[in-house]
């Protein structure tokens, strides 16, 4: 009886404050991620990284094409063997720039994955959270869902609720 209770209080109070109430419910969690104030922080974070990687790139090539340009213009001026030292040389020159830039690249994404990790790991009690106040034993991933009713996703609560508890994940600045 007291559980019947318990459950029915937890109910009306879910409905009384639109949570969903449900033993399983869905979530979209791309959705959550990227239109939570968190995710959005991060997003305009490595877009910002990202454009000045492109930036730096773009500068990188326009001074390898000068250079290959310098070196045509050697080419005849050189004898063949002088020429090859110094294409040998460019190429390498080439072939490191690219791989540095592209490790550049990667860190951008491996930085992705790790606030992506930090805000899975503080999203977690925030997710049980409205998994009790719906009286949920489970989540499941959206897209791994064949069909539901929409009435068990709790995709905008969980922004909602995050963006409540979270914000954007950023210390505040001190003075």
């Amino acid at each position: 009886m007291a559980q019947a209770q318990q459950g029915q209080g937890g109910l009306a109070s879910g409905l009384e404050r639109g949570n969903v109430v449900s033993p399983i419910l869905t979530i979209d969690s791309d959705k959550v991620f990227l239109d939570s104030a968190f995710g959005r922080r991060v997003a305009a974070e490595l877009e910002e990284r990202g454009n000045e990687l492109a930036a730096e790139n773009r500068r990188i090539e326009a001074a390898l094409e000068a250079e290959e340009l310098e070196l045509t213009e050697m080419r005849e001026s050189s004898t063949p063997e002088a020429f090859r030292a110094l294409a040998d040389a460019f190429d390498a020159k080439v072939q490191e720039t690219r791989a540095a830039q592209a490790a550049k690249g990667r860190a951008i994404n491996d930085a992705l994955d790790r606030e992506r990790e930090i805000f899975l790991t503080a999203a977690a009690p925030v997710l049980e959270r409205l998994m009790r106040d719906a009286d949920a034993a489970v989540i499941l991933e959206r897209r791994s869902v064949f069909v539901s009713a929409n009435a068990i996703d709790i995709t905008a609560e969980a922004i909602a609720l995050l963006n409540e508890t979270l914000g954007s994940g950023q210390a505040p600045k001190q003075d």
